[in-house]
């Protein structure tokens, strides 16, 4: 054989494992996503996510197969869609708020759980402990104690002469009754008074806000329950037909057409939730890793519903916010 022929040959060979690398099969990756609310509401989060999951080499069509399953404001539904994700043999499930995850904690104890936000895990007994969540679930909390009482500071300071304001939310859930403790022991050191107005149902919305009207309510704060989140448009329509400004827990209302918000951003948890995913599918354990809490809080201000409700928003309050919508 020639010298030339044989180092052709050799070279050849050489490529042959190489070669045969290339066609090995990618791992995909199936991921379940349980929401409360509808992909158009969460639309920032979910974009968020994936942006996370990107960077860290995760491409839905290439390594990535994200199964959205969303209650439409249900919660009566999140059992049956927790158990439909299992059923498609998910490798982790991602989900946010209370009852969400608890709907998938009974589904399933061994399918890794990443929750993308939720008020109190301990509590509620999803997890163990913030430090070692134990158990297949883990993920990150929105609560701060004090970031309900904030909002109703930074509310009166944008409504002039408030005198009784209202908490509107879900008491059953825990993190309510967290949030009423300290917007009612916040409303005493503004010299305001408080009601407490209580929805479990979509059909409890309308009776609520008569009940405000008649107590003469002069503004809102609403909690952070995703049984308000996911009845935005209600929300909006009796605050605008009451004229009632509302603070909010979230930039998703303000984005949608609510007046204030102050709060964690989601989309920042929903970011960040991507490394536990990566790390989880790697081979970490969701019992040894932490629940995380928030690192940023934003204030967003939506001054064409300011406008829209008769409010002139003091110069100082709209400096310091995080983002002004006109």
């Amino acid at each position: 054989m020639r010298r030339r022929e044989f180092i052709t040959l050799l070279g050849g060979a050489a490529g042959w494992p190489l070669a045969a690398s290339a066609q090995q099969p990618v791992r995909v990756y199936r991921i379940g996503m349980l929401e409360t609310t509808s992909p158009r509401a969460s639309a920032a989060n979910l974009d968020a996510f994936r942006q996370g999951l990107r960077e860290l080499g995760f491409v839905e069509g290439r390594n990535l197969v994200i199964d959205f399953r969303s209650a439409e404001g249900q919660p009566d539904r999140l059992r049956a869609l927790a158990s439909e994700l299992v059923r498609l043999k998910t490798d982790l499930i991602t989900t946010r708020g209370t009852y969400a995850v608890m709907a998938v904690k009974s589904a399933t104890s061994t399918i890794p759980v990443v929750i993308t936000a939720i008020g109190e895990p301990v509590e509620t007994g999803i997890v163990a402990t913030i430090a070692r969540p134990g158990g297949n679930i883990t993920g990150f909390s929105t609560f701060v104690p004090q970031v309900a009482s904030k909002r109703l500071e930074l509310l009166s300071e944008a409504v002039q002469h408030l005198r009784r304001i209202a908490y509107l939310s879900e008491m059953d859930n825990p993190v309510a009754k967290l949030e009423w403790e300290n917007i009612r022991k916040a409303a005493g050191s503004l010299s305001l008074e408080a009601d407490l107005l209580d929805v479990r149902r979509t059909q409890d919305f309308s009776r609520a806000f008569d009940l405000a009207v008649a107590q003469q309510v002069n503004a809102l704060v609403v909690g952070t329950v995703g049984l308000l989140l996911a009845n935005m448009p209600i929300l909006f329509e009796l605050t605008s037909k009451h004229r009632l400004p509302a603070v909010y827990a979230s930039r998703e209302y303000v984005d949608a057409g609510g007046f204030m918000s102050y709060g964690v951003s989601y989309p920042d948890l929903y970011r960040r939730s991507a490394s536990y995913v990566d790390r989880i599918l790697k081979g970490a354990k969701p019992s040894d890793l932490p629940i995380e809490q928030p690192t940023k809080m934003e204030l967003v201000i939506n001054l064409k519903t300011a406008k829209a409700l008769g409010i002139d928003v003091p110069g100082t309050l709209l400096a310091r916010a995080d983002q002004v919508i006109e």
